[in-house]
């Protein structure tokens, strides 16, 4: 596949360079790219410095009960970074991984992702740290109903709206909205989205992330002048972004000859039916079950020779120790944080592009933007106008990332930011700092 050259910046090089050992933490990752975005604008340095820190950080305890009798304590958290350009918007996870520093980083991720989507937004990110495997339906009702109350001041329709994450569903953010409005008295559809349709939802959200990676996916497919039906695709996570970047890819024309779960991934050369294979939600770890010539390791499927890779599972996965290894002609990044930035580095001396995650994954927040615009006039869409105004969005917010990326020297990842960091400083300049 022809590729344009990327020139990358000598500044970026040593930086890099310097990092400390991986894997780095979201937060540091999530301040390195803001730094290197800031090198190629003209803003006040001052506002970089308020960029690099969180507006707010909630911790609270989650006392519940679990069902042996025994009450079990666990730690929450809600990392507001900024509001500048509309309430904070961002995911909820339940992961025993979940920590202060990480949900500052996806917050600040999530700022950007709303600003490059040119979403009035800011970003937030929440989690407790939990096992939800470890805990029964029960447990984990109970467990979001407390958390909702301990977290109630901090949220709210025009304060601060969650979303699904790891570990967390609709049913997790139905809980939420009833604990939310049963405290306020009234029922607040706003103050989250990824809900069942039935309670407030949008169609399409659930489905939104794949959506959208699919279609930045076949834009840089089109702009490196390939055609989709001579396209292979590799696709690491077969979870909900994933599963629906890879079924519509296939649908599209594409070759999706690899997809994996946690436990591995199936590979066929000549393609595989997508729509055969069920999803994480559907079947959770289905996919070495589905009959295929070979099976693959998660680090083999990285490395194979496609002509699209698309890590959709968990950030972290490409890095100095494999990302020369990595035979694609594009990246397409499907998860938060999955290429670290001794790997983007890597990455932009090979001249090979990185679709950065803020962009391509953007379908998530953008239908819950859809949602919340639905429950504030009271009135639902269908999946037809979601998915049109999703593409919209999408191919818009494509083309203002391939502009800055053609205007100057930088990777797709620096263009990306330098769009999110553009529109967030003008709103803090021309805002001002209070008093």
């Amino acid at each position: 596949m022809a590729r344009t050259p990327t020139t990358t910046h000598d500044e970026t090089r040593a930086e890099s360079r310097e990092e400390p050992n991986e894997p780095e933490s979201a937060l540091e990752t999530a301040r390195r790219q803001l730094r290197h975005a800031a090198e190629h604008l003209d803003i006040d340095r001052n506002t970089v410095e308020r960029l690099s820190y969180p507006k707010t950080v909630h911790e609270v305890t989650v006392p519940i009960e679990r069902e042996n009798g025994e009450v079990k304590v666990y730690t929450g958290y809600r990392a507001q970074h900024d509001s500048v350009r509309g309430p904070y918007k961002g995911g909820l996870r339940y992961h025993p991984d979940v920590t202060r520093e990480e949900c500052v980083g996806l917050g600040m991720w999530m700022t950007w992702k709303c600003a490059v989507m040119d979403i009035p937004f800011g970003g937030a990110k929440g989690g407790i740290a939990v096992n939800p495997k470890d805990l029964s339906d029960d447990e984990k009702e109970r467990l979001t109903r407390r958390f909702t109350d301990e977290i109630r001041t901090a949220i709210g329709p025009t304060k601060d709206i969650p979303a699904p994450d790891m570990g967390t569903d609709p049913q997790t953010m139905a809980w939420l909205m009833d604990a939310y409005s049963m405290q306020e008295g009234e029922t607040i559809p706003g103050v989250v989205t990824g809900k069942p349709p039935v309670v407030g939802g949008s169609e399409g959200r659930d489905e939104a992330p794949g959506r959208s990676v699919a279609i930045v996916a076949r834009e840089a497919i089109d702009y490196y002048g390939k055609a989709i039906e001579e396209t292979s695709v590799a696709v690491q996570g077969f979870g909900s972004v994933g599963a629906n970047a890879a079924t519509l890819l296939d649908d599209w024309g594409a070759n999706v000859v690899a997809v994996s779960d946690v436990n591995g991934g199936v590979h066929d050369p000549d393609g595989l039916d997508t729509h055969a294979i069920p999803s994480h939600r559907e079947e959770p770890e289905a996919v070495m079950a589905h009959e295929a010539p070979e099976t693959v390791t998660n680090d083999e499927l990285l490395a194979l020779d496609v002509d699209v890779v698309i890590p959709a599972a968990i950030g972290n996965v490409l890095t100095a120790d494999n990302a020369g290894d990595v035979a694609a002609d594009i990246v397409i990044e499907g998860a938060n944080g999955p290429t670290t930035s001794a790997a983007s580095e890597i990455f932009a001396e090979r001249d090979v592009p990185v679709i950065p995650d803020i962009l391509a994954n953007a379908g998530g927040v953008t239908v819950s933007y859809f949602e919340w615009l639905q429950d504030i006039n009271r009135r639902a869409w269908s999946l037809e106008r979601v998915n049109d105004e999703l593409e919209t969005e999408m191919l818009d917010a494509w083309g203002d990332v391939r502009e800055a990326f053609e205007a100057r020297d930088v990777t797709w990842r620096d263009a990306a930011y330098i769009v999110a960091l553009s529109r967030v400083a003008e709103a803090h300049e021309t805002r001002g700092l209070w008093p």
